[in-house]
This record gives structure tokens, C-alpha cells and sequence, in this order.
């Protein structure tokens, strides 16, 4: 098998980078040191030439799991055949711990005599560059890239390396209970000796699974599906860069939306879109510390864009706004989907909802975690009266498509969002407000029931004229726009279902209908709009149907409970991976669900007494 499923993989990370790890062993994709750096393995999308770090056992038959560490992000890849059992565990020493920025692999035989390889492959440079191999002793190899990112990468190991060309390989035999150590690192320091390597690793391993287990103690969710809300916290917490605050929305690019075709994206990125909702998931959890340090990210990039520019949809994990597309024609792709892409060319589209997605989690934040500034009201304020200027025009909408702006029903209701929670925020603070926000709030809310209903179909539709709706309008009750039991809504939550829904399973729109962009392809249901139905769901009052549908979707959830972006035909997961947008739906469905369940057993037993 050249490629591995996407969903057959599982993450490690340091909050400043994430690595995949294959249920072979095998280390396929790693940018390094940090989420927008070249890949420094890449198997994932070319097994030839992109580079990856294997360690497996010489089995004949073996067969494989997967687990995480309960309540961490330290995993474990366990080989299990009738000639002894190895495993594998990965971890990356935090930043938050450590100033190094690392990459700990330990192998450890659980039973009989195991023979095992380990192949390190790097390709720098996205595969781009060539690299020297300078061996400095059995056990230490410095590998220093040709490009001019002139990446240095040193590997220490606790059994003797060989050089095989341009890789590193190592043979070795472990009895029970002995391990054999491995770390790959940026070069910022000189390494110790081999003792103190092994006892660095040992160390570092509990450490670091100490502070996982002590961050999700934090959550204050006790709730039903408790283990799968804190992994999708914990997948929160690893897509959230320490240095900056920032929140990217994946740690990966161009992985297919569609095997074969040309939706491959970068998604290594912070949309302001997404890292909202991410704020919103998290401080529902209780972790205002993380919603702090992205509010101090976006309020410094308020700072720098003061009276230059409006807000942009996205920005690099430390606000540079440039983020021009590439496709690097030297990689196949996932099972051959080119091209691959690295930067994302949507950094430059209009997408007006981004201002209620930032307003919704400033005003959130302002509320449970902390009073946010009088400079920076000033700095939103800005914002705030160019949008109420702006709001009623054609955008590409929140799922940036590439065929045409369109007055999307989204945009125009998160408009209204935007300037609804300004003014709950002027109101809270007694802050100084431009009283033209409120004409323009009410002019936007008016404007969606009579630009946006249509009486021949029953529902809000994508765009006025539209003969289709849009999943993005399962947000509407929500984001408190309309009652989740308004009449008009439970008929466009009807004609959804009908469009859009199969079992518990949603697509996002009807592309050939919706702004077409030329890129055919076979499109997967989207796994946070599946999550968003089931909200839906819940706070209309359908609770079994909401908790039956939810406890289906999380089925559809890989090994270790990770999901990528969709969901293909067969199930398979597509897109990049794993996906923030779909694992905050989770947490915000389950929050509210289990919210639902509770207060109507509480009714049953009031009634009852």
C-alpha cells in the first residue's frame, strides 16, 4: 500500500508543529519547526520523494493499534505478532515545557526477542532541496538542507546509525522491557551525552504527559462523551501555536478533498473564521487562558492594520497577511490528486462573516474571560463602521468559492451578528458607540427575511434567487439570529434535510448550483455541518433524533477520534487532518445536547414528584 488512508493516522505535537504517525510506524508528514515551515516529511503526498520516518519490526504477519495515552497527546503504536510484541511511543516535549523543538520516538519490546529498522528519510524544502549528512558518531547524524531554508536537523539515537545514501538507517534487536531511543531535532543547542539523552527522554515523556493530563483536568465538561470532548480538545489545544496565540486551521496541506481531483488546499493558516469558533469551543470548556492569547493576536493585528487596511480572512500563525499560492509540481499528491498547493490564494477574497465570527468570540471572551481593552474597543470600533458601510455587497462567502461573488444568506446574517454583539459589548462596557450600527443591524436583519425567504420553497435560501439551500444556514438559531423553534426556521430546516442530509451524514451545498468554480469533483458531506444538524436538532427540541444522529457521527471518527474535513461515499475520511472546524462542532453539538438531555430528565423528574 503506497498511501495510507488518511483516517489511519494519528498526531503529535509540541504547539508549534504537528506530526502524523501511520499505524505502520511510519512518520509521514511533519512541517517543522513550525505549522507554515516546509515539510521536512511529506510520504503523504508522494511515497517516493516526499520523505518520511519509519520504525517497524521485521514481522512476517503482525497486526497493529493505536492509542493515545488517556488524556494526552502521547501515542502509542503497538505491533502484536506471534513472534513478540513491540511498540512505538511518540511525543513531542512542549513548548510550554521546553525551548527545544523536538521530536521523541522510544520503542519498547513488550514481549519475545524483536528485531526492528529504522529508516530516517528527510526531504527538506517541501522535497525541493538536497541535504548533506554529517555523522558526527555512531549515534548522532546532523542532516543540513541545501535550500535556502538551510534547515538543520540533528538525530540522536541510543543504537548505532548507518548513512545509506542520502538517509539514515539503524537494525536492531530489543528483549523484553528494553527500549531504544531516537530524537530528531531543530539545532538550537549542543546535545548531551548518550546518558543523559536517555534521561532527557524519560523525563521529558512523563513531563509531558503530566501537563496533557493536567490541561484537560481544567475542562470544566463532566458531561455524556466526556472522552471524545477531550480529545477534541486536546486536538484544539495542539492546532493553537504557544508563541503567537494564533489557531491554525489544519496541520496539513492538500490532502484531496475528493481522491483524484483538484480541491487540494492549504490549510496551515489562521482564518479568523475559524479561530473564532475555536475561542467559542474552549471557553465553553472553561480554558480562557487560550481565548486570551488569541485575543492578544488579533488585537495586535488590529494594531497593525489601523487606518491601512480592512481585516483579512487569514493570516500566517504571525499575522503576515501575504500568503500567496504555489503548487510544487515536484509531488504527486495523495494517490496522485494534484496539484499540490502550498499557500492559499482566498487570503485576498472578501468574506464579510469573518466580522461576526470575531465580534461573537470578542464579546464572549469580554464576558467570561476577560474585559477587553478600551484601545482595542477602538481598534473593533474601526472596524465595526467600515463594515456598516459595507455589508450590503456580493462577497465568495465561508466556503470561498472560486466562481463568482454572491449575496450569500451567511455572510449577510453574520453582518448582522457583527454589529448585534458591538453593540451588547458597548452596552456592557458603557463603551462609546456609533448609534449608525443599529440602523444598520436592523436594516441587515429585515433584509434576510424578505431578500432571503422565499415563500415557493418554505426556507432562507443560499442566495436571493436561489433554487437551493445552504448548510452554513444551520448557524441561524445557533448564532441567535432566529428561535431554533420559529416556524419559519423548522421549514428550512425541513428543506435542508431534504436537499442536503443523508442519515446523519450533511453536504454543504449543491455545488454545481452554488457559484460552480470548474473544479469537478465527486464532493464528501462536510463533518462540522453534520455536527451543526445535530445542534439544530437539539435545541428545537428533537432530542432523541439529535442524540441518535450524534452518537452515529462520532462512528464515523478514526481510531484515536480524530476526523479530517469530510466524509467520502464509502466513509473515508477526505480533506485536511484532523480538522478544527469539525472537532469544535463536536464540542459545541455534545455541550449543548447533553445540556438539552439534562434539563428535560430534570422536567420528567419534577413531573414525577
Amino acid at each position: 500500500m503506497r498511501y495510507q488512508p488518511i483516517e489511519n493516522y494519528g498526531i503529535v505535537g509540541d504547539l508549534n508543529t504537528i506530526a502524523l504517525v501511520s499505524l505502520s510506524g511510519s512518520i509521514d508528514f511533519m512541517c517543522f519547526p513550525n505549522f507554515d515551515s516546509p515539510s521536512i516529511f511529506a510520504a503523504l503526498l508522494d511515497a517516493d520523494k516526499g520523505g518520511r520516518f519509519l520504525i517497524t519490526p521485521a514481522f512476517d504477519e503482525m497486526k497493529t493499534k493505536q492509542l493515545y495515552v488517556p488524556d494526552t497527546n502521547v501515542l502509542l503504536t503497538r505491533f502484536l505478532s506471534k513472534d513478540g510484541v513491540g511498540e512505538i511511543t511518540d511525543f513531542m516535549p512542549v513548548e510550554e515545557l521546553y525551548s527545544g523543538k523536538e521530536l521523541i520516538r522510544r520503542v519498547t519490546t513488550i514481549r519475545g526477542n524483536v528485531k526492528y529498522k529504522m529508516h530516517c528519510e528527510p526531504r527538506f524544502n517541501y522535497a525541493r532541496s538536497l541535504h548533506t549528512i554529517d555523522k558526527r558518531s555512531d549515534m548522532e547524524v546532523i542532516f543540513t538542507s541545501q535550500g535556502e531554508d538551510k534547515t538543520e536537523l540533528r538525530l540522536l539515537s541510543t543504537v548505532p546509525l548507518q548513512i545509506i545514501n542520502d538517509h539514515v538507517i539503524a537494525e536492531f534487536t530489543l528483549k523484553p522491557n528494553e527500549t531504544a531511543d531516537f530524537l530528531l531535532e531543530h539545532i538550537d543547542k549542543q546535545p548531551g551525552n548518550e546518558r543523559n539523552f536517555k534521561e532527557f527522554v524519560t523525563e521529558s515523556l512523563f513531563r509531558t504527559m503530566n501537563y496533557w493530563k493536567n490541561w484537560i483536568a481544567q475542562s470544566n465538561y463532566k458531561g455524556r462523551w466526556m472522552e471524545i470532548v477531550n480529545r477534541s480538545a486536546l486536538v484544539l489545544k495542539l492546532l493553537t501555536s504557544f508563541r503567537y496565540g494564533s489557531i491554525v486551521a489544519a496541520p496539513t496541506f492538500s490532502l484531496p478533498e475528493s481522491i483524484g481531483f483538484k480541491r487540494n488546499w492549504d490549510y496551515r493558516f489562521t482564518w479568523i473564521r475559524d479561530a473564532s469558533f475555536t475561542v467559542y469551543a474552549l471557553l465553553r470548556l472553561g480554558y480562557t487562558k487560550e481565548a486570551g492569547a488569541f485575543m492578544n493576536w488579533v488585537e495586535k493585528l488590529c494594531r497593525d492594520i489601523k487606518g491601512k487596511n480592512r481585516l483579512g480572512i487569514m493570516y500566517s500563525i504571525d499575522g503576515d497577511r501575504q500568503l500567496e499560492e504555489k503548487i510544487l509540481d515536484n509531488l504527486e499528491g495523495y494517490k496522485k490528486s494534484s496539484p499540490v498547493r502550498i499557500g492559499n490564494n482566498a487570503y485576498s477574497q472578501l468574506q464579510l462573516d469573518i466580522y461576526g465570527e470575531l465580534m461573537d468570540s470578542v464579546y464572549l471572551y469580554n464576558k467570561y474571560g476577560e474585559p477587553i481593552s478600551y484601545d482595542f474597543w477602538k481598534d473593533l470600533s474601526e472596524q465595526m463602521d467600515w463594515l456598516s458601510e459595507n455589508w450590503n455587497q456580493p462577497d465568495e462567502g465561508i466556503w470561498e468559492v472560486r466562481g463568482g461573488k454572491k449575496n450569500f444568506l451567511y455572510s449577510r446574517m453574520y453582518c448582522w451578528v457583527a454589529l448585534d454583539r458591538a453593540i451588547k459589548i458597548a452596552r456592557q462596557r458603557s463603551f462609546p458607540i456609533n448609534g449608525h450600527w443599529k440602523v444598520q443591524r436592523d436594516k441587515i436583519y429585515n433584509s434576510i427575511y424578505t431578500d432571503f425567504w422565499s415563500d415557493e420553497y418554505k426556507a432562507f435560501m443560499q442566495y436571493p434567487g436561489a433554487t437551493t439551500v445552504d448548510a452554513s444556514s444551520l448557524l441561524m438559531p445557533l448564532a441567535r439570529f432566529i428561535s431554533p423553534k420559529d416556524p419559519r426556521w423548522l421549514s428550512t430546516l425541513k428543506r435542508i434535510e431534504e436537499e442536503l442530509v443523508s442519515d446523519s451524514l450533511v453536504y454543504r451545498y449543491r455545488p454545481e448550483v452554488a457559484a460552480p468554480d470548474g473544479l469537478i469533483s465527486h464532493e464528501g458531506t462536510f463533518s462540522m455541518c453534520s455536527f451543526w444538524y445535530v445542534e439544530c436538532l437539539s435545541r428545537s427540541g428533537q432530542l432523541e433524533k439529535a442524540r441518535f444522529y450524534f452518537e452515529k457521527m462520532l462512528g464515523y471518527a478514526n481510531h484515536l477520534g480524530l476526523y479530517s474535513e469530510q466524509l467520502g461515499f464509502e466513509g473515508e475520511h477526505l480533506g485536511n487532518f484532523p480538522q478544527a472546524f469539525t472537532h469544535l462542532g463536536l464540542i459545541s453539538a455534545a455541550y449543548n445536547l447533553n445540556q438539552q438531555l439534562n434539563d428535560s430528565r430534570n422536567k420528567s423528574l419534577n413531573l414525577n414528584l
